[in-house]
C-alpha cells in the first residue's frame, strides 16, 4: 500500500486528550491526489509512484505536462513529486486521501522552511559570541577569527559564516498522526512541520521506526 501524500500547510492548532493535556498539532490539507505514473525496475530501473496535487486551470500547464496528464485522462494538476517504494499495489489514474493514514501512525514531513534573509552567526549557526565586557564594544556577534596564520594561510570552504539563512529543504521526522478527517481532506500530525501557512508539504511513512 504506498504510504504518500502531497498537502498544504494549514497552520497550527491544538488538541486535548483525555487527561486534559493540550497537545501541539499541525492541520495539513492532504490530498486527494492521483497517481500520475507508476515506475517499474523493468523500464525504469527502480520502482516508485508519481503522485499529483493541487487541480488548475489547464492553460497553467505547459503542453508537456497537459500531454502526460490526458493520456491517462487525469485531470490538470499543478504539483507532481515522487515516492519510492517497493510495492506500489496501486494503477494510474488512483485516488489516493488521508485515508492512506490511521490515527497513531508515524509520519516524516518534508518542506521547505522559512526564509531568514541575510543572518549573522550567532542567528544563523549558534555561535556564543564574546563577552560584553573587558573594553569589549562592537565584537559581541562577531564570528572571531577565520582560520589560523601561515599554515593553512586560507579559509577553510565550508566555514561556518554569516550568509543567506532560511529557504532550505527539510525533513521533520518520526511525527504521530493525531487526527484524520476524509470529509475535509485534513490530517493532523503532533509537532511543527517546516514551512509557512499555505505552503507545499510531502508526507511518506516514516523511515525510523
Amino acid at each position: 500500500m504506498l504510504k504518500g501524500l502531497i498537502g498544504k500547510k494549514i497552520g497550527m492548532t491544538q488538541i486535548f486528550d483525555d487527561q486534559g493535556v493540550a497537545y501541539p498539532v499541525t492541520l495539513i490539507e492532504a490530498g486527494p491526489c492521483y497517481v500520475t505514473q507508476v515506475r517499474k525496475p523493468e523500464k525504469e530501473g527502480y520502482s516508485a509512484v508519481q503522485l499529483g496535487f493541487g487541480e488548475v486551470h489547464p492553460k497553467r500547464l505547459t503542453n508537456g505536462e497537459l500531454g502526460h496528464l490526458n493520456t491517462n485522462k487525469i485531470p490538470p494538476l499543478r504539483i507532481l513529486r515522487e515516492f519510492r517504494t517497493k510495492t506500489p499495489e496501486v494503477n494510474i489514474g488512483d485516488k489516493v486521501t488521508v485515508d492512506v493514514f490511521a490515527v497513531g501512525e508515524r509520519v516524516d514531513v518534508v518542506g521547505v522552511s522559512k526564509g531568514k534573509g541575510f543572518a549573522g552567526v550567532v542567528k544563523r549557526h549558534h555561535f556564543h559570541g564574546m563577552d560584553a565586557t573587558h573594553g569589549t564594544s562592537d565584537r559581541n556577534r562577531a564570528p572571531g577569527s577565520n582560520s589560523s596564520g601561515t599554515t593553512p594561510g586560507r579559509v577553510y570552504r565550508g566555514s561556518r559564516r554569516a550568509g543567506h539563512m532560511g529557504v532550505d529543504r527539510v525533513t521533520a521526522q518520526n511525527l504521530k498522526v493525531v487526527m484524520v478527517d476524509a470529509e475535509r481532506n485534513l490530517i493532523g500530525v503532533h509537532g511543527a512541520v517546516p514551512g509557512g501557512k499555505g505552503s507545499l508539504v510531502v508526507l511518506k511513512e516514516t523511515r525510523k521506526q
